[in-house]
């Protein structure tokens, strides 16, 4: 076999390139894709039945009446067809909190269409049932979508349900899309740029295989099953050219945007005189979203308070029995506005915890101006459980019912670390403090300032109760995981 050759960037001067027929021996991502979409609606049926199933043995017994039975058996066809109808089985086009709004309003549609249904055909379908099946069945889906995710990184581990992708253009932004594709967790595996009209770059660590006017011939020679377009390096009439290609070979097409991270929820394609656009709905809180939001926060919270109150007095017993000191710990914190309040924990330190902090602050394991040391001494016997589990923040829950704090939001700040603030930071003050945020499952401790920062900024950019529920939920398992809680 002749060996293959590639175009050098900067001399169009062709230099070898491994055959390409080497490279490719192997399924192309988008049958591994459709395979694993087929047994991913199997588990989606699986679980909304057995949601079904086990509503109707809560409500009924096993003496249920006939329209619950009715619907148990419907449920595997209506389930696939409507999670078809929001593109759940293509998953790989976006992120796991736009998976979980699909899901959610998917499941939640179809309990809309099976009260009608009842209304319609007279039946005497349970409120209770309704509720205890929608609540099924939204744990039973997600979770599964959850093992199947972790799954799929697997896969991707060992090289499987990767795109194979060329990226087209030569230029800075390219090859910042190819150093960000060389994570397994991406999905991409950037085989080579693809040059245009745009001046090359002289280091972009992979080869330029060619031209765009060669594109189709690249596709099929190097057996690519993506194309991703850096669009600072590609003209409109180059874009119409590849949009024509990518149709007719069937691939994988993804455009870079010259925006910051955010929700696809969020964006909107629209035509301007021929050229399309993405217009970015703003995430700023209306009042009807604010009373929605806090009406979220009073019943998850209300709630939280009364499943967790044999919790609070046991630990309150076990801090007045480990140490001298008062059960809680109040300590003042910045809240939305810049405005202080003071937050409530269960007291998990030596009363003389402060006066340590000057001689330990050297020791500090955090950047930035927080303070964080996985062994501090401050820290008693039972404080060190109550932190291992995050059982010291339920206190907190009495901070959002009386609202200086929201379940969900940025972490909530010291006065010394807003003190230290650059003029960038002080948009993650434009939320109420939350229990819990993006930080908190992302690996709390884990993290650094900045990254702390940059996940408080992307959930004000990105707010939705969809997305508050998505990351309560998320939690759970975090908290149970105990990553990054010292």
């Amino acid at each position: 076999m002749s060996e293959e050759t590639v175009v050098d960037a900067t001399t169009d001067r062709r230099v070898a390139a491994p055959p390409a027929s080497g490279l490719t021996e192997r399924e192309p991502a988008r049958l591994q894709f459709q395979r694993l979409y087929r047994l991913m609606a199997l588990t989606d049926a699986a679980g909304v039945v057995l949601a079904l199933v086990f509503g109707r043995w809560v409500r009924y017994g096993w003496h249920a009446t006939a329209d619950p039975f009715f619907v148990t058996l419907m449920a595997p066809v209506a389930t696939v067809g409507l999670f078809r109808s929001f593109w759940l089985y293509e998953t790989h086009r976006f992120t796991a909190a736009e998976e979980f709004r699909r899901v959610f309003l998917a499941l939640t549609i179809g309990m809309m269409a099976l009260v009608t249904f009842g209304f319609w055909a007279h039946s005497t379908l349970s409120r209770s049932w309704i509720l205890v099946t929608w609540l099924l069945a939204l744990a039973a889906t997600i979770g599964g979508r959850r093992l199947w995710h972790a799954q799929i990184r697997r896969e991707r581990a060992l090289g499987r349900l990767t795109f194979r992708t060329l990226v087209l253009g030569a230029n800075r932004e390219a090859t910042n899309l190819a150093a960000a594709m060389r994570s397994p967790e991406s999905g991409f595996e950037p085989i080579g740029f693809v040059r245009t009209s745009e001046e090359a770059e002289t280091d972009l660590g992979l080869p330029v295989l060619g031209h765009i006017g060669q594109l189709r011939e690249l596709i099929q020679r190097f057996r690519a099953d993506c194309v991703f377009v850096a669009s600072s390096a590609v003209s409109s009439e180059e874009m119409k050219q590849v949009a024509r290609i990518v149709r007719l070979e069937g691939l994988e097409v993804r455009v870079s945007a010259s925006l910051p991270v955010v929700l696809s929820s969020r964006l909107s394609a629209q035509p301007v005189g021929g050229v399309m656009s993405l217009a970015l709905r703003p995430a700023r809180l209306t009042r009807p979203q604010r009373v929605l939001k806090r009406t979220f926060d009073l019943v998850i919270a209300g709630a939280g308070l009364i499943l967790t109150a044999p919790i609070w007095l046991v630990a309150a017993v076990a801090i007045k029995l480990d140490s001298p000191g008062p059960v809680l710990y109040r300590q003042r914190r910045v809240g939305e506005g810049g405005r202080p309040f003071v937050m409530l924990k269960f007291r998990s330190m030596y009363v003389d915890a402060e006066q340590r902090l000057a001689e330990l602050r050297p020791l500090s394991e955090a950047d930035g101006p927080l303070f964080k040391l996985r062994n501090d001494p401050r820290v008693t016997r039972v404080g060190r459980v109550l932190r291992r589990w995050s059982l010291d923040e339920l206190p907190q829950l009495w901070n959002v019912i009386r609202g200086d704090m929201s379940l969900v939001g940025p972490r909530p700040p010291l006065p010394e670390e807003v003190a230290a603030y650059e003029e960038w930071h002080f948009a993650r003050l434009e939320a109420p403090p939350g229990v819990t945020g993006l930080w908190q499952v992302s690996g709390r401790s884990e993290l650094s300032f900045e990254d702390y920062v940059r996940r408080d900024l992307f959930y004000i950019e990105n707010w939705s109760l969809a997305y508050d529920l998505f990351i309560v939920l998320k939690t759970i398992p975090m908290v149970l995981s105990r990553r990054g809680a010292y």
